[in-house]
Formats: structure tokens, C-alpha cells, sequence
């Protein structure tokens, strides 16, 4: 059976409408170029790269220009804080753009997931990416194989060359020649042999900050100080935050020395920072460079900072218990009730119009009598007075109470029990200790006996940790010992400098020669001099 041609019948194409279509085949095109690092050498490469995409797409009468996106200073790892090229990928979702043109899949992402997470985004919009080096065009589905291969290859460079400048950064600073950055260091420039040299009035505020702050002033006291006296920061804002003020107090680089690798990255990728406690090794150089403020002075300010860290409660929900230190008053960390043993607090009274001045127990005053029953309310004005009266006492014979503050220090300076080993010996071994563990690691894989091997590990690992605990014992004992005599020097100081009798209430001459006030009664506290002396007082004597 013949069966019959189907008939079909042409419908030419319109000449004005194929006429569009050659017009709409000019593709939009766009190109993203990176440079990885803000160096000089790398600048001129970011505008090379600009030019030569600028040049390709305007000379190609197929193409039309869609813009220029550049990234410049910034890491390939991540998509984070790559603005333009985040900028690009939604013009693309904006149908703004039909081809993106790159060097590479080196410098589109060296994060292998990204690379793919954005090449599949965009082949789903119908947009390639054309990657020069490697002439692949993304469209094309069987590209991705070769995209995720050349991406795990650019992963994998970042990583190893994450890892060498890890490993060059840690060679430098184990002997001392690692460059030490100091631009956003408040305080300190660099000459132009690349040494530390000091900013003179930015010098005289970091002075003032560690004296104030030591003399009784919080972080917030020094932020308004700062703001009110029109201060710039480092950056030169007008704005300074308890943050940046804390950085100053408690960065070694102040006093001279410099302590590298504080903190460290946990991976390329992720890019994380973490605070460095024992993880990895850290480099300390004393009398790195010209200090600003003495190592004494630095000291203290530290301990003080411990001191006030102590005093504060370990919850805000706390039902009795020391109160939040604050540091405007002396007595704020000093007068505590005799009943229940939490700090009082100053609050003002209102009686016939007239404000005044009064300290109560901050159990009572949070949670009335259920904790604290009998606390009484002490007015300023007379506790004041009867606390002067006590250090007037004690100062009637300042000879006499030095040697006891120096008898009380002499006891919390004895050496701690039981250490037979200096922190040198104690360096020494743990030195031998590694060499021998890698040399028994190195022999452990030929090793026929297994569980010999297992065991001198073990001993090795044993050694080593009962070292590390006499070390932390050690550092731990150098830093009581810095704070204890910075404190017996200040209130020898403050003695000194304070007159045989005091006349006129002295925060600064309290809160270095007082230790504690207990209020016994109504009628009566208990003041204890550092050193140990302890005067009963009674109120309005």
C-alpha cells in the first residue's frame, strides 16, 4: 500500500523579524577580574585586567558591553565580602547580563563549592561563564566536571599557599624577624626602616587612659572623658567605644613587648578566627620596641582588671552575692555588710526636699529581708568620716604599717610547694620530650612490637602533661607575684604621698590604702588597712 507524501507547506520568515533576531544575538557580556592581595604590584595587575576586558568586549561586534565588575584586595576562598562580583551575579538574575567573561575558575572562586553553587545558578538563568585559562564555557552540562575538577585544583593551591605563608609567618617569628604591623596601633607608627616609633600626643592619651583607669575610672568613665575632650581615634572618628579602650589597656605592645599569634584561622575557607589558648604556639618579644607606659604600670593596670573581673557576680539573677564592681567609688568594692557578706550599694535619698547620699546592702535592697534581715542604712557623710578617722590611726605610725603591708606580702610570695624545676628546666624537657616522641613516631611504623611502642607514648604524653600543669603553676604564681607587689607599691605611694592626717575625703588615697570596711552595726564598722592592721570605728566619732 502506497501511502501519500504528507503535504507541507513553508511559512517564510519574516525579513524585519530576522532582522531582530541578529540584533538580539549580540550578546550582553560582562567580565569579573580579582586581585588578591592590596600590593602594589598586584594594583597595576587589577587595572591591566580592567583594560584588557574593556578592549576584548567593545572590539567584538557581537558583544555589547554589560560593565566591568572588580574585586580589588580581595580573597578568592570566599564570596562574603566580594561586593562587585555579588553585585554581578544579581544583574544576571536581573536579565541584565547574557555572557560573563574570567582569567580563570582560580579567579571566579578558589572555594570549590561556590564555584559550582554559582555556575549552576547561573546556567539555570541561561548564562555561561567563559573561563579563558581553562576554555571551558559553563553552559554546556557535561562542563561541570571539568569545573569542579579545576576548582578542587584552585582549593587546593589556596590551601597549600595558606599553609606555607602559615609556616613562613611561624619561622620568622620563632627568631624574632616576622614584621610586626602596627597601622591601627593607637599610639605608634613606623619609621621608614619599618621600627616602631611613637606618636607623642597620642602617647599622652594612652598614658592618661592607664592612669585614670587605675585610679578608680571604668571603661565608660574613659569613653566620655575621650568624647568630651574631642579625642580622635586611631581611625580619626570622634566615637570611641569601651571595646577599643579595653584593646589599649590590655595590649602588651604598650609596655615594649609584642606577643604574636594571639589569635589564628581555623581554615581557608571559612576564613574563622579564633582566640589562640594553647592550640597553637605563640612567639613573645620583650622590649620589642620603645614602651609608652612603664611594664609596672601595665601590670597593674592588669591586675586591677582581674581585681574588678572577680568582684563581679556570676549572674545578674544571683540571689545575694558580691555585686557588679563599679568603679566610681572606692567603697564600691570595699563595704560590705557583716550579715550577710555582700557589697553595699550608694543610692540617694529624698527627705524634706533635700537629696543626700546613702549606702545599703545590695541583698536587702534587691530581695528586702529575705536574705538579710538587720543590715542597717548608712548615711555618706558619717561613714566617710569614720573611715578617715581609722586611716588617720593607722597612719600615726607609717613606719610600723609598711612592715606589716611587706610581712603580708612576703607570705603570698612564697615559692609555690613542691616545684623542683624552673620554668627554663621545665622548657628544656618538653623540648627533649617532643624530639623524643618524633623520632618514636618515625620508628613506631616498623616497629614489630606495637605495644612497647604504645606504652613509651603513653609515658611520653604523661611526662608531658604533668609539665604543662607545673608550667601553668609557675606563670600562674609569676603573675600573683607582679600583682601582689604592684599592689604593695601603690599603697606604699599612696602613704607617702598622703599627708599624716587626712582631712578631705580621697578616693584614690582609699582605694590604695583600705582593703575592706565591714559594717558591724548602726553605730560601728570595721575597717581593715592592707597589711592586715584592722581599726574598729564607730560612726560620728
Amino acid at each position: 500500500m502506497n501511502e501519500e507524501k504528507p503535504r507541507v507547506i513553508i511559512i517564510p520568515a519574516k525579513p524585519e523579524l530576522a532582522q531582530e533576531a541578529a540584533v538580539k544575538r549580540q550578546l550582553r557580556v560582562a567580565a569579573y577580574c580579582r586581585v588578591s592581595t592590596e600590593e602594589e604590584e598586584q594594583a597595576s595587575s587589577y587595572v591591566a585586567q580592567c583594560q584588557y576586558y574593556t578592549d576584548k568586549i567593545m572590539s567584538n561586534k557581537e558583544w555589547t558591553m554589560a560593565g566591568i565588575f572588580a574585586d580589588e584586595g580581595i580573597t578568592g576562598t570566599s564570596t562574603k565580602k566580594r561586593t562587585e562580583f555579588l553585585r554581578m551575579i544579581r544583574q544576571c538574575k536581573q536579565k541584565k547580563i547574557d555572557l560573563i567573561l574570567t582569567k580563570s575558575i582560580q579567579r571566579f572562586a578558589r572555594n570549590t563549592l561556590d564555584c559550582i553553587n554559582y555556575t549552576r545558578i547561573l546556567r539555570q538563568l541561561g548564562i555561561g561563564v567563559l573561563f579563558e585559562k581553562e576554555n571551558i564555557n559553563s553552559l554546556p552540562p557535561d562542563s561541570e566536571f571539568m569545573i569542579t575538577m579545576y576548582g578542587a585544583m584552585a582549593q587546593s593551591e589556596s590551601e597549600s599557599i595558606s599553609g606555607n605563608i602559615r609556616r613562613g609567618r611561624q619561622m620568622h617569628a620563632n627568631v624574632g624577624t616576622l614584621k610586626v604591623p602596627c597601622h591601627r596601633l593607637y599610639g605608634y607608627k613606623k619609621d621608614e626602616n619599618e621600627k616602631f616609633c611613637i606618636i607623642p600626643e597620642q602617647a599622652e592619651v594612652v598614658r592618661e587612659i592607664y592612669q585614670r583607669y587605675k585610679d578608680g575610672a571604668s571603661l565608660r568613665n574613659l569613653q566620655d572623658w575621650l568624647e568630651e575632650n574631642q579625642i580622635k581615634t586611631v581611625l580619626g572618628e570622634s566615637r570611641w567605644t569601651t571595646t577599643s579602650i579595653k584593646s589599649i589597656l590590655t595590649n602588651e605592645k604598650y609596655c615594649g613587648d609584642v606577643l604574636l599569634q594571639k589569635t589564628f584561622c581555623t581554615d581557608v575557607i571559612s576564613k574563622k578566627v579564633i582566640k589562640n589558648v594553647g592550640q597553637m604556639a605563640q612567639y613573645y618579644m620583650p622590649d620589642h620596641h620603645e614602651a609608652i607606659v612603664s611594664r609596672e604600670q601595665y601590670n597593674a593596670v592588669k591586675a586591677e582588671m582581674a581585681r574588678r573581673s572577680a568582684l563581679r557576680s556570676p549572674s545578674k539573677t544571683a540571689v545575694t552575692g558580691r555585686s557588679c564592681y563599679t568603679s566610681k567609688y572606692a567603697l564600691s568594692d570595699r563595704l560590705v555588710c557583716g550579715e550577710c557578706g555582700t557589697l553595699y550599694r550608694r543610692c540617694t535619698w529624698t527627705s524634706l526636699g533635700r537629696k543626700y547620699p546613702v549606702w545599703r546592702c545590695t541583698s536587702r535592697l534587691n530581695y528586702g529581708t529575705k536574705y538579710c534581715h538587720d543590715s542597717p542604712t548608712i548615711k555618706e557623710e558619717p561613714l566617710q568620716a569614720a573611715i578617715l578617722a581609722a586611716i588617720n590611726a593607722a597612719m600615726s605610725d607609717k613606719p610600723s604599717l609598711l612592715d606589716r603591708i611587706k610581712n603580708a606580702v612576703s607570705l603570698e610570695l612564697l615559692p609555690v610547694q613542691g616545684q623542683t624545676m624552673s620554668l627554663a628546666d621545665i622548657e628544656r624537657r618538653l623540648a627533649q620530650l617532643d624530639e623524643r616522641f618524633q623520632t618514636l613516631l618515625a620508628e613506631a611504623i616498623d616497629a614489630e612490637d606495637k605495644e612497647a611502642c604504645n606504652a613509651q607514648f603513653a609515658e611520653i604524653l604523661t611526662e608531658q602533661t604533668t609539665l604543662k600543669k607545673q608550667k601553668e603553676e609557675i606563670l600562674q604564681s609569676s603573675a600573683d607575684t607582679d600583682r601582689v607587689c604592684t599592689s604593695m607599691k601603690q599603697a606604699e605611694e599612696a602613704m607617702e604621698n598622703t599627708a599624716q592626717t587626712i582631712t578631705e575625703w580621697n578616693e584614690n588615697a582609699v582605694r590604695q590604702i583600705v582593703e575592706r570596711v565591714t559594717v558591724l552595726s548602726a553605730d560601728e564598722i570595721l575597717v581593715r588597712i592592707k597589711g592586715g592592721a584592722e581599726i574598729r570605728q564607730r560612726l560620728g566619732w
